[in-house]
């Protein structure tokens, strides 16, 4: 994914046409393609080109295994060209004695003005030309695809009477950024394309020659026989979202603001001209020119971190700004490997909220929750406040902001989760813990991770591939700890293989650890190793399981409680009704039906004709009787309820005969059937009142979907006591990682 992206380039018009003022880099080049399919050399039909091979394929292969392979990247035979395509000169090379300098300087100056004057096989005037389009397609999306290029970019320009200036439309949202002169962040409509300044009186820039610029990026088509070429066009919207359309839209602010862009095409201009003057090749402008101008520089990082997928922290005119792809775009052009794009699988709403749009694609991220931990990174990702809130003119709110980041920096650690800092910081999680985890996340200098037990009683299990490969991890690890009592990687990753199997005893302390004196080294250890995404955290789910012998316990108690008791039952029928009339009097309905006199028949027969409207139907829809099988009562009531228990079969009799009782899951406790309540009721008989009102305060999370983690955030318990709970009640439930 990353080498698709070729060279970035500034094309501009003026009075005197239109012109390629720079690019970087200075002489990029498209990755070779074959016209032909490349043989395998280790086999000797790949030889039978050769029509001597061909006749003695017994000593070809032999012959192929040491010899290295044939380099059909450069082949003619096999190598594909472009029509117009043609070899650039060589560049003329310093140090040239005399005598050689009479007699070639005709030639090394056409060499050097063929890198000036041509790129990708096109002259620069062509090019320049092509690239700034008709007026009617400015500020606008820009995508021109020839042979195997695409040139991407949103074209700006004056107005028609020579005048930079913002449009009048309203805007949405912006580049990311800190205006070093307080006018904030520049807000953009990508609608139509319009740039506007907040919180700036309205400005204009009279220029005396400059008409349109267009920042575009040109990237490599992938071979349409790939499997990997299907998604190029959301690959190109991200390039044009996340890139060129922010960089463009602050550009065009400052030449709105000050003329900056004329004025460094200006100076781009005088040194190209002084540099052919001189005779100097190509390279020797690129090189002065990232110099002197600032969107010379800024385009060698843009170009430079899309390739090495880094953030480009650049400055147009004192103006920094942060620009990056998402990490994982390389799955929309190579979706087929072992980890799906996330475009097939998108965030759900809940991880948008959370989240935001800007990290909703490409980011792979786990869910943002109080229950989660953060991991600060080091190295090239380590995040320095007064570096981050960079600018020539720092206020009070700039030093205040950084303060409170090197608090929360210091806070942070893998034992603790994000609820637990709030609480330490005494900062509210939903509306200061959560936007700095965003940002922190988004400039990659932390990732969120499962929490830590303190004691390294966590249970990993190893990812099914390592990037980089093992052999530099463990030549990386052996230089980072050096500490005889901790083992090569390989065997820690072995002891952590085989811990996998063991129903108890299979954390990382007990695998690995062993002893407490070394949990401060091998905390170094996990963090490390969580740092390259070496571990992947094991969870405890929980699920309630109703056996047969409480499924008969039950049943026999239902049986033998006098359920079928003509008073008991109608009884009970008449309180139920009398609660169903209340219930429909508060909701301000007046049926004018007698409840307290109709028999338990009646009043469902009456329910099934009762329409659901208004707040009656929100209201009433709690009363509404639902067997475990049949569809909701009431014809015209198409909503979904809640289950009522109200003179149903099951309380006629037993559920099923005892032969056909088996085990059963109860798959979501906190929305429980009434039998599948007695159930659970029945499985705190004999257990202790402390233990047994626990159990039903948080039986509702024993789902199956909630890890433990999430278990103890909500229901506000530590880990001893859901250990000791599910003791309790082992044999009814069922734990799985």
């Amino acid at each position: 994914m990353a080498e698709s992206l070729l060279a970035i380039l500034l094309v501009t018009t003026s009075a005197k046409g239109a012109s390629l003022v720079y690019r970087y880099p200075a002489f990029p080049v498209s990755p070779p393609r074959l016209k032909r399919i490349r043989p395998n050399d280790l086999f000797w039909p790949s030889q039978l080109d050769n029509l001597w091979r061909a006749s003695n394929p017994a000593d070809t292969f032999s012959a192929n295994v040491e010899s290295p392979a044939h380099d059909y990247t450069s082949d003619p035979e096999y190598r594909w060209r472009r029509q117009h395509e043609t070899p650039l000169f060589p560049a003329p090379q310093p140090g040239r004695s005399s005598p050689a300098r009479d007699r070639s300087y005709s030639m090394e100056k056409a060499a050097s003005l063929e890198q000036y004057d041509h790129l990708f096989g096109y002259s620069t005037q062509f090019l320049a030309s092509t690239l700034c389009p008709q007026p009617s397609m400015y500020h606008q999306k820009f995508e021109l695809v020839v042979d195997d290029l695409a040139f991407i970019g949103h074209p700006v320009c004056a107005d028609a009477d020579g005048v930079w200036k913002f449009k009048p439309e309203k805007l949405k949202g912006g580049p990311r950024g800190r205006d070093a002169r307080g006018l904030g962040h520049s807000e953009v409509n990508q609608d139509n394309g319009s740039v506007s300044p907040v919180s700036v009186e309205p400005s204009s820039s009279k220029s005396s020659w400059l008409h349109t610029f267009h920042l575009v990026f040109v990237l490599d088509l992938p071979d349409p026989s790939s499997s990997a070429s299907g998604n190029v066009s959301k690959y190109f919207d991200i390039i044009y979202e996340q890139i060129a359309f922010t960089a463009t839209a602050v550009l065009f602010q400052e030449q709105v603001l000050s003329n900056f862009v004329q004025i460094q095409c200006e100076v781009l201009g005088s040194l190209k001209e002084l540099c052919i003057s001189k005779d100097d090749s190509f390279e020797i402008f690129t090189s002065k020119a990232l110099e002197i101008s600032s969107i010379a520089s800024g385009m060698k990082l843009i170009y430079e971190a899309i390739r090495s997928k880094s953030i480009a922290y650049i400055t147009f005119n004192n103006l920094p700004m942060e620009l990056q792809l998402p990490p994982y775009l390389e799955t929309l052009l190579h979706s087929e490997g072992d980890y799906e794009a996330d475009f097939i699988y998108p965030f759900d709403d809940d991880d948008i909220r959370t989240w935001g749009q800007d990290l909703s694609f490409g980011w792979r991220l786990p869910v943002l929750a109080p229950w989660k931990s953060l991991l600060v990174m080091d190295g090239d990702n380590d995040i320095d406040p007064n570096i981050t809130l960079r600018g020539p003119q720092r206020t009070a709110e700039d030093r205040t902001l950084a303060e409170e980041l090197v608090r929360f920096l210091d806070t942070a650690t893998i034992t603790l989760s994000l609820a637990d800092m709030a609480s330490l910081l005494n900062w509210d999680l939903e509306s200061q813990i959560y936007p700095v985890v965003r940002w922190l996340v988004q400039h990659r200098g932390a990732k969120i991770v499962d929490t830590v037990h303190p004691g390294l009683k966590t249970v990993f299990s190893l990812p099914p591939i390592f990037q980089p490969p093992l052999a530099i991890l463990t030549a990386e690890f052996e230089k980072q700890f050096t500490h005889p009592s901790i083992p090569p990687l390989p065997r820690i990753l072995a002891d952590i293989s085989t811990s996998m199997s063991r129903q108890t005893e299979n954390h990382f302390f007990a695998s690995v650890v062993k002893s407490k004196d070394l949990i401060p080294l091998y905390r170094d250890v996990v963090i490390w190793m969580l740092k390259r995404d070496m571990l992947v955290t094991l969870h405890l789910r929980i699920r309630v399981v109703a056996t047969v012998d409480l499924r008969k316990r039950v049943q026999m108690n239902r049986n033998s409680s006098g359920l079928s008791s003509k008073g008991s039952q109608g009884s009970g029928v008449q309180q139920d009704l009398h609660y169903l009339g209340e219930v429909e009097q508060s909701a301000g309905v007046q049926s004018g039906v007698p409840w307290l006199s109709l028999s338990p028949k009646s009043a469902r027969k009456h329910l099934r004709r009762m329409p659901s409207n208004g707040s009656r139907g929100s209201e009433m829809s709690e009363l509404v009787i639902k067997e475990d099988d049949e569809q909701f009562l009431g014809e015209e009531n198409e909503d979904k309820v809640a289950t009522y228990e109200l003179a149903t079969e099951e309380d006629s009799g037993s559920e099923t005969s005892d032969e056909h009782i088996v085990s059963s899951i109860i798959d979501d406790p906190g929305r429980a059937t009434p039998l599948e309540r007695r159930w659970l009721s029945a499985m705190s008989d004999g257990k202790e009142p402390h233990i047994a009102k626990r159990f039903e305060q948080i039986n509702q999370y024993f789902d199956g979907k909630k890890s433990d983690d999430e278990i103890l955030y909500l229901a506000g318990i530590s880990r001893k006591q859901l250990r000791e709970l599910l003791h309790h009640y082992d044999e009814y439930v069922s734990s799985l990682h």
